[in-house]
């Protein structure tokens, strides 16, 4: 939820108004007041929620409860007044639109989780000189992600209007000079942390990242245009090289060779699969924009409802595959975590699924839908460091 403060201003000239009318010795000042009276705000403002500007207690007398709030809105009024301030807090708010949250989190959430098996099968090699060195690499992995991400909206800024008008680019909030600006700048950034920190192997790895991301979404290339191009894209890059590369990394730090374990090919594996998925579903909301732009895609083709049962189908694959790989490989994987934790996730989304169906597929049900694929995702990482 985004809360506006832009007639803040007026509020503070109702304030005052009000105050003198309540002492009427003061020298009165002939104000017009172009908002509602802070006593009507008042009034209306017990059938809301608090937001923070006071709290109400019972047995608070209504004059105090005046003075608190008439105090609140003009210290507010006065922050809001800054039009510096105001540019700095906008620009900020497009970025961190512009780097799309829901995939930091993942990109985030994946590279700790894998991080954390490692040092969890390795405790003895723990060495907390390599906590910055750990912390460059995420931040390598953000910058990488927020450059797939943004390049991707330079080039959709007429199909986001559509689909995604909230977006800063789409929104008018952010220039497509300053979005060129902010891609170059994290594209940068991530390969010279990489290069500096982590060697040829890895910075091949994440240039091969770049690479994919860049020809997903810009002329001529464009592979996003292309539905099993645009799948293998999405899958290899936030399946197979962000666990691959974060796993290899953690263990070259600890001065270990690569090895695979079952593990980590059982996260890998599930996550290329659930990358597919994410690859598959993302388009659902917008059905509307890639028709209006002939962007050839899955759900264009065979209809929202249809691929919805078709990622729920691939996702319930893999559930059942991570509960399979428990009860035959119980040597590698603890039983009594995996196996209920993946029963209560195929629920959820048998659940989810059903509930869209119920919705009858309408556009906020689908994006709904699509947000909790995320959370799925950001689950599976969440227990794999324990399992």
């Amino acid at each position: 939820m985004e809360l506006a403060f832009a007639h803040f201003s007026s509020l503070r000239i109702s304030a005052v108004t009000s105050f003198r009318s309540t002492y009427p010795h003061q020298t009165k000042t002939p104000i017009k007041p172009n908002c509602i009276s802070s006593e009507h705000l008042l009034k209306t403002s017990n059938k809301f929620p608090s937001f923070g500007l006071y709290r109400h207690r019972t047995g608070f007398k209504h004059a105090s409860k005046q003075r608190n709030f008439i105090w609140a809105s003009s210290q507010i009024g006065a922050a809001g007044s800054d039009p510096l301030l105001n540019k700095v807090s906008a620009f900020r708010d497009a970025c961190w639109r512009f780097l799309r949250p829901h995939t930091i989190r993942g990109t985030a959430l994946g590279s700790v989780a894998l991080v954390a098996r490692v040092l969890i099968e390795n405790p003895n090699l723990i060495k907390w000189s390599l906590l910055l060195k750990a912390f460059s690499g995420l931040l390598a992995l953000i910058c990488g992600n927020g450059y797939i991400v943004g390049i991707n909206q330079i080039y959709d800024i007429g199909i986001d209007k559509v689909n995604k008008p909230y977006l800063p680019i789409a929104a008018g909030d952010l220039s497509v000079q300053s979005a060129w600006f902010l891609v170059i700048f994290f594209a940068a950034t991530g390969l010279l942390i990489v290069a500096f920190n982590f060697g040829p192997f890895i910075t091949s790895l994440y240039c091969l990242g770049l690479f994919l991301g860049t020809i997903y979404s810009v002329p001529p290339f464009r592979m996003k245009r292309f539905a099993v191009a645009a799948f293998l894209i999405i899958a290899t890059v936030r399946g197979f090289l962000l666990n691959f590369g974060v796993y290899y990394a953690t263990r070259a730090a600890l001065g270990l060779s690569f090895e695979w374990n079952a593990p980590v090919a059982f996260i890998t594996a599930f996550v290329t699969l659930f990358a597919l998925v994410i690859a598959v579903t993302k388009d659902l909301p917008d059905v509307e924009g890639d028709r209006k732009f002939k962007i050839s895609t899955l759900a264009t083709k065979l209809g929202v409802r249809n691929i919805t049962f078709l990622g729920s189908g691939l996702l319930l694959l893999n559930y059942v595959a991570a509960i399979l790989a428990a009860i035959y490989m119980p040597q590698a994987f603890r039983r009594n975590l995996m196996i209920p934790a993946h029963v209560i996730l195929a629920s959820c989304l048998l659940f989810q699924t059903w509930l869209l169906e119920r919705a009858n597929y309408t556009k906020e049900a689908i994006s709904g839908f699509y947000r909790f694929i995320w959370n799925l995702f950001y689950g599976e990482y969440a227990i794999f460091p324990f399992i």
